[in-house]
This record gives structure tokens, sequence and C-alpha cells, in this order.
């Protein structure tokens, strides 16, 4: 096996057994996720995504998005999304073993969603955070668990094929765009000409032009969305609150059923990765080897062939409209990899502390740049710093989170957010501190 910290790990207060390796993917992804959340938190989330120049984009600016958007873009996401569906068979499976039987599985399984997905819309419109994942991921898991009955192969057959409608979607909006547009120069071409159009012709031509139309007016409100978010950025406290809250509603709506398909179909996959023995460490170092490698040049050269297009700015479809999503699976394959590979080395084991205090760090996150650096109630800071800088602080962050986690570890049994929701779910007071009797924390030992 290529590491030794399959299992062996701590004992949660609620009885839940830890698995270190399966903790340190998760200490790394939730660390990384503020690589991808930065710039939303930091400037225009509208920008972030649909015209990135606009947070800065100086030699340094371009090479740190560059290298975001080829090694990190979704990839911590990703492998959060694949652990969650190797902790719904862990949790599940537990349930069973209890003798609670199908329905009390569902039932005791759905509560702790429903806890999850209440801390969510707290962390929206309380903490004000509207990129969160909580809630999404409560949902996404209870569709998930459905099949967790499933054989390995048809939880990865399933979560493939979910995947690949992506694929589908946006392979169908690179042909129908490069079609209308070539129909476009065709038809035009025949009006400068002086040739006279059939009826269907006309029709066509005057879908084209409308199609063209609305992307215009689509650009210009994204562009007036940019610039409200900039106004309240650097406004008063109160059209912060406003603004947030606002992005909340949007992000709500018809997205959200995008975000729970994603969620629920890499779920499936991590939960065959699980059953495989992939996600825990359970294959060889050779295997591991050839999966990062793979990962990392398929998916890694995928990804750089789409951000080089998305450089040219021309609103051109490009090969990312397609292989988006199963290049990021391709590179979170590659970044499992390599953990699994590194697992038992003293590099990762700090990150155990990290995955066992993972929610809780996610939380410290919004605290620090939504509540402290970036609003008007805050240093107001928004809007100051470039993409570089963005993720130069990601990094001073990260490590001040780090060594927090594996501080408080050597006192206290779990994380403060974490014992909240545990503690509503089993419906009693959980162990908070440490006693001289439980063993040091991995990380630390």
């Amino acid at each position: 096996m290529a590491t030794d910290v399959i299992a062996g790990g701590a004992v949660e207060p609620d009885g839940a057994p830890r698995i270190p390796v399966l903790d340190i993917a998760r200490g790394v992804a939730i660390l990384g996720i503020l690589f991808m959340n930065v710039n939303d938190m930091g400037a225009s989330m509208t920008a972030s995504g649909a015209e990135v120049r606009h947070l800065g984009w100086s030699g340094l600016d371009r090479a740190a998005w560059l290298l975001r958007n080829v090694l990190a873009d979704g990839t911590a996401r990703c492998l959060l999304e694949m652990l969650f569906g190797a902790g719904m068979l862990i949790l599940t499976d537990r349930m069973a073993r209890a003798a609670e039987g199908r329905w009390g599985v569902l039932k005791r399984y759905g509560w702790r969603n429903l806890v999850l997905w209440l801390f969510g819309m707290a962390h929206m419109f309380l903490l004000l955070w509207p990129g969160d994942i909580l809630h999404t991921y409560a949902v996404a898991a209870m569709v998930a668990c459905a099949f967790r009955g499933l054989a390995a192969r048809w939880l990865l057959t399933i979560g493939l094929l979910l995947t690949a409608l992506n694929a589908v979607g946006g392979t169908v909006g690179i042909v129908y765009t490069h079609a209308s547009e070539t129909q476009r120069i065709e038809l035009t071409g025949k009006l400068a000409a002086g040739q006279t159009l059939t009826k269907a012709q006309t029709t066509m031509l005057a879908d084209i032009r409308k199609r063209a139309t609305q992307r215009a007016r689509n650009k210009a409100e994204t562009q007036a969305k940019i610039v409200a978010e900039d106004a309240y950025g650097r406004g008063t406290p109160w059209q912060w609150v406003r603004g947030q809250w606002a992005m909340n509603r949007e992000r709500l709506g018809a997205m959200e059923i995008g975000a729970i398909w994603e969620a629920a179909s890499v779920m499936l996959i991590g939960a065959a990765l699980f059953k495989l023995g992939i996600l825990q460490g359970g294959r060889s170092r050779r295997f591991y080897w050839g999966m990062t490698a793979t990962g990392w040049l398929i998916g890694g050269g995928l990804r750089l062939a789409a951000t080089l297009a998305m450089m040219r700015f021309d609103g051109q479809p490009h090969i990312g409209w397609a292989t988006y999503e199963g290049a990021r699976i391709l590179m979170t394959l590659g970044h499992l990899g390599a953990i699994n590979l590194l697992a038992g080395s003293a590099l990762m084991r700090p990150f155990v502390a990290a995955g066992r205090t993972a929610l809780t760090l996610y939380v410290c996150q919004t605290i620090i740049m939504s509540w402290l650096l970036f609003p008007p109630f805050g240093l107001g800071l928004y809007g100051q710093f470039g993409w570089a800088a963005l993720m130069a602080l990601s990094v001073a962050v990260d490590l001040l989170l780090l060594v927090a986690a594996n501080l408080y570890l050597r006192h206290f049994l779990i994380a403060p957010v974490e014992w909240a929701w545990r503690s509503i779910v089993e419906g009693r007071r959980l162990p908070f501190r440490r006693v001289a009797a439980n063993p040091v924390v991995p990380a630390l030992a």
C-alpha cells in the first residue's frame, strides 16, 4: 500500500472514526479552497468569473491567474465533493451497523444534512458569504445517498455519466456557436452582394442577430453588476450587507441546481473511489504515481489549453466549454495521487489537524476575509489587491490557520463549529476539552 496511515486515526467525541489520509486530503482541500474564494471576498464576484482583468492584469497578476486556473481552479471543491462521498458511505454504514434499518439510516443521515444545510444558510445570511458550499453539499449528499448500496463500478458509471452531460452541453455550445457564426457571415455576404434571401434564411438571420443582441445586453448587465458590487464593496456597512444578501438570493436561484448536480455526481465518483480503496491509500505506490502523472498531464494540458484560449478575451468558444469538468476531475485525481504518495511524510502530518477542524477553518476564512480585511466595517481593503497579491494573502492566511489548527487540537477534542454541528445532530452536549488520558492528535504525535 502507498501509505501507512490508512487506518488507526483518532475517534471523534460522537464515536465516529477518523482515517488520517482522508483528514490530510480534507485539510489540503479546505485550505486550498481559499485560493478560489479570496478573489470573490476581496473584489467583485461577477468580475472574478466574467472579467478577470478587472481585478488587476499586471505581469504578476497574469502569471498568478494562469497558475491558479491550471493548478487549482475547482480542484479543492472537487476533492471536498469526493471526500463527502466517502464520508457518506462511512457514516451510513456506521448507522446501518447500529441496527437502525434502511429508513433509520435515511432519517439520521437526513437530519445530519438538514442541520448542515441550516449552518450553510447561517454562513450565507449571517456571516454574509454568498459562496457557501455547505448548503449545496447537504442537498447533494442526500441525492448521492440514494445510490449508496450500489457496487463501485455502478457508482463510478453513474457519476461519470452525470459529469459527461456537462461535456455534451459544452460541445453542443461550441458547434452551435461556430455554425451560427458561419451562417451569419454567409447570409450577410449574400445581402451585401445584392442577393435575395429566402424566407427561411431571413428568419435564420433575424434569429442570429437577436441572439447577438441578447449577448450584448447580457454583457452590459454583467458590467453593471460589477459596477454595483464595487459600489457596495466600497460603500457603507449597510450597503455591503444588502449587497451580499442580494448575491445570496441570486445564488439560491437557478444556478443552485447546477451546483447540486455537479456536487452529487462527484460525490458518487468519490464514493466509488472509496469502495475501491483508492481514496484512502489502499493501492500501491506505483498506482498513485500513475494516477498523479495521468491526472496532471492530461487534466493539466486540457486546462492550460483552455486558460490560454480564455486569455485571448475574444469571446469565442474554446475547448474549455467542453472539457472543464472532465479536466477538473482529472487534475483533482492527480492531486489525490500526490497526497497519497506523501501522506506518511512529515510534510503532510500537520494537515491531519486541518482536516479534523475543516468546518471551523472554513468559517474562519470567511471571518478573516469577509469581516476583518475587506468589508467597509473591517479594514475596507475591498478592491485593493490584484490576483498576485490575493494569492499571496491566501498563503499567509492558510499558514496561520494551519498552525492554529495544530495548536488548538493539543488542548481540545473537537473544533467549535464541528462540536456545535455534531452536538445538535446527536442531541447531546459532546465532550469538548482534551483530558490527560486521551492520546494527542496524530498530526502532533
